[in-house]
C-alpha cells in the first residue's frame, strides 16, 4: 500500500515542479496541483486502505477489555464464595409490604363504589 502511495506522491511532486518551472506556470499552481492530485486523493486512499487494520485493532482491544473483565469478576466471584450468602438476594418469604407508606402524599387506593 506504501508503495504506490510514494509513487503517486512523486508523480505528483514532478508534476507540480513541471508546473511552477514552466513559463506560463505559477509556484501557487504548483502548491494546488500538489494538493489536489497528490495530498487529497492519497489521504483518501490511506483512509480507506487503512480500515481493516483499523477494525483488526479495536476488536482486539475490546477483546482484551473484555478478557481483563471476564478475570476480574472470576477473582471477585472466588473472593465471595467463602462469604456468607448475602440475605438481601433472597426473596421476602413473608406477607407483608416491605415498608410503610411514604407519608400523606400518597393517596389511598379504592373502589369505585
Amino acid at each position: 500500500m506504501y508503495l504506490i502511495v510514494i509513487a503517486w506522491t512523486y508523480v505528483t511532486l514532478m508534476m507540480a515542479v513541471a508546473e511552477a518551472t514552466s513559463p506560463q506556470g505559477t509556484v501557487l499552481g504548483a502548491l494546488i496541483t500538489f494538493a489536489l492530485y497528490g495530498l487529497l486523493p492519497m489521504g483518501i486512499l490511506v483512509y480507506i486502505l487503512g480500515t481493516p487494520s483499523r477494525k483488526r485493532k479495536i476488536k482486539a482491544r475490546e477483546a482484551e477489555e473484555q478478557a481483563a473483565y471476564d478475570a476480574e469478576q472470576a477473582a471477585a466471584r472466588m473472593a465471595d464464595a467463602g462469604a456468607e450468602p448475602a440475605t438481601s438476594a433472597e426473596p421476602d418469604a413473608g406477607g407483608k409490604t416491605p415498608a410503610a407508606a411514604e407519608g400523606s402524599a400518597v393517596a389511598a387506593v379504592r373502589k369505585e363504589q
